[in-house]
């Protein structure tokens, strides 16, 4: 049997999105994960097995405590993700991100996922697909062939998306809505949980319904997550 010495990570984020990459990072049994850098939370608040080292600004120290200079980032938001990249890339230069594929996703041939993407359990993700740089795919989403969805963007859970279609930066598609074949859909956009987009959706828009219709103009960095009490749009 082979052995092989698995490489020190962090996961960068220590919420609720970080408990679904610990567990697919401890699936593929790749890596071993030495704990979770967080701004917000207080040093040694835990998740799972695993504590809070310290804040993004510690990373060059810790490495060197936890002999590590690779990580993933746990953080759902879009435009927070994109923020903790370059703020970590400006801290420290030679970090290294890696991505996680779920070993119960499906994958096929000729699909390009870029660094720090994630994939969850669930997905399908077709021929000549190309997933860009720290985007997620969520549970039981799909991506159709040929089609495109650009860094920094998500497809929440069981989001379906057509062949041929692009999705350009920092966008989210919301759960259980579905995106037919050959659209185009607009950066820093929204298109609304369970909507049917049969037109293209242009930048900054946020698009719910069915068929989908434009409701209003998205801003950037703007929140999507909403909470039940906090839905109005």
């Amino acid at each position: 049997m082979k052995t092989f010495n698995k490489q020190n990570i962090v996961i960068i984020g220590a919420s609720g999105h970080a408990k679904v990459i610990i567990d697919i990072i401890e699936k593929l049994n790749h890596f071993t994960i030495v704990g979770l850098i967080d701004s917000y939370k207080p040093i040694g608040t835990q998740i799972f097995d695993y504590m809070v080292l310290g804040r993004k600004e510690d990373v060059p120290l810790l490495k060197k405590t936890y002999n590590f200079n690779k990580g993933i980032i746990a953080i759902g938001d879009n435009w927070a993700r994109k923020i903790n990249y370059e703020k970590l890339t400006t801290i420290d230069p030679d970090f290294e991100f890696i991505s996680a594929v779920h070993p119960n996703a499906i994958i096929g041939k000729n699909v390009s996922i870029g660094m720090g993407a994630v994939i969850l359990a669930g997905v399908i993700i077709n021929s000549d697909a190309i997933v860009g740089d720290f985007c997620i795919i969520n549970t039981k989403a799909s991506l159709g062939h040929d089609s495109q969805i650009k860094k920094y963007s998500s497809l929440g859970p069981n989001a379906t998306v057509g062949g041929h279609v692009s999705i350009k930066t920092c966008t989210y598609i919301a759960m259980s809505a579905t995106i037919i074949q050959s659209i185009k859909i607009g950066k820093h956009s929204i298109v609304g949980s369970g909507a049917l987009i049969v037109r293209d959706v242009p930048d900054f828009n946020m698009v719910y319904g069915v068929p989908g219709k434009f409701i209003r103009k998205v801003a950037k960095a703007e929140k999507y997550f909403y909470h039940k009490n906090n839905t109005n749009t």
